[in-house]
């Protein structure tokens, strides 16, 4: 007798089962498989996207030590309005707070006929301040609302953009 009511409760489950709307369920589901890209976590730390070009294709995040790794296919150069050449290896690591990417790797910007490591980006308000080392030079935070694109920079297309400058340090050319 216990088997019958066993049977039918299961059947009785079944029936409710495939009766209830599935799209909320593979909704929450779809939620949760999203993963954050590493332009996302960039904007979780108060940091534009533009400071990475297009084409990433993976991250690493430590949370508690602030360690962050962004991978590319390879190494990566443009550059923007023709005078400043920035080249990227195919993975750049550094130190990722709110607002700041500190003992940055694999990042470079080329000074008189020299190429010279970013070490540091900090956001200060509306600008951003990059650092070389013993100079650096201060941006608009709005000249990195779009990501480069390997290559081409901002210029791609025929689509032209400037990049403002805010201040510099006088040891610092820009061409």
């Amino acid at each position: 007798m216990t088997l019958p009511l066993l049977f039918t409760a299961l059947c009785l489950i079944l029936m409710l089962s495939q009766s209830l709307p599935s799209s909320s369920l593979l909704q929450e589901t779809n939620f949760l498989d999203q993963n954050p890209t590493a332009y996302d976590i960039l904007g979780d730390y108060n940091l534009p996207k533009g400071l990475l070009p297009k084409g990433v294709v993976g991250y690493s995040l430590d949370t508690t030590t602030g360690k962050f790794s962004a991978f590319w296919n390879g190494t990566c150069s443009f550059s923007l309005e023709g005078s400043y050449q920035l080249r990227y290896k195919s993975t750049i690591n550094g130190y990722i707070s709110k607002g700041r990417l500190s003992r940055l790797e694999g990042v470079s910007v080329k000074l008189f006929f020299f190429w010279v490591d970013i070490i540091d980006v900090t956001r200060n308000g509306d600008d951003l301040e990059f650092s070389v080392g013993i100079a650096g030079a201060d941006f608009s935070v709005d000249n990195f609302e779009e990501c480069p694109q390997c290559g081409c920079g901002l210029n791609c297309g025929g689509k032209t953009r400037k990049v403002s400058k805010i201040r510099s340090n006088p040891f610092v050319s820009s061409s």
